[in-house]
């Protein structure tokens, strides 16, 4: 665990605020549900809730499928990051931080997909560095109980490959299978 120095009061509800500064390192906005931890030490924990995270194996699994099926690489992301991969390299995206224009498309519930293998392929993950590493993509959010909770993606570095309608239907019906999986 890091110390950073920051000590607060717990209020009169028993509220703690915890640092802007913090809240904006670990990507923690309004209304995000935290999980309480406590310890034999008296210590308390709060780890960001990831309601998805609960289905990584699962989505392993699920992720493994839509690789095979659609000869893709195919992602499965929470709202921080991606919690399976499968057709390409899991060294360089499984655990890692998603790009600020997929958590766009998270917050504006919106399916996207990449046009004819022009330069509108977004970055999936955070240090990207805007460079351009895939041909095609589709990315659908994955809503449970009316919120994004992550998102099903397919990508290809293949110059030749366009993400048609039926890549567009086999990510779709996956997030929505995903979603439904944690309403039950």
């Amino acid at each position: 665990m890091k110390a950073t120095g920051v000590v607060r009061r717990i209020d009169d509800l028993g509220r703690v605020v915890i640092p802007k500064e913090i809240r904006k390192t670990l990507r923690i906005k309004e209304g995000d549900p935290l999980e309480i931890f406590t310890d034999k030490e008296g210590e308390v924990i709060l780890k960001k809730y990831s309601p998805i995270g609960e289905l990584s194996e699962f989505a392993s699994g699920y992720a493994e499928t839509l690789a095979k099926t659609t000869g893709h690489i195919a992602c499965i992301t929470d709202k921080d990051t991606i919690i399976a991969v499968s057709g390409g390299s899991k060294k360089e995206y499984l655990e890692q931080n998603i790009s600020e224009e997929l958590e766009k498309i998270m917050e504006d519930k919106q399916n996207y997909t990449s046009k004819e293998n022009n330069n509108l392929a977004i970055p999936i993950i955070q240090n990207d560095n805007k460079e351009k590493r895939f041909n095609a993509q589709v990315v659908y959010p994955i809503i449970a109980d009316g919120d994004t909770i992550g998102t099903v993606i397919l990508l290809s570095k293949d110059r030749e490959t366009k993400m048609s309608e039926v890549e567009q239907k086999v990510a779709q019906s996956a997030a929505n299978f995903l979603g439904s999986q944690m309403e039950i």
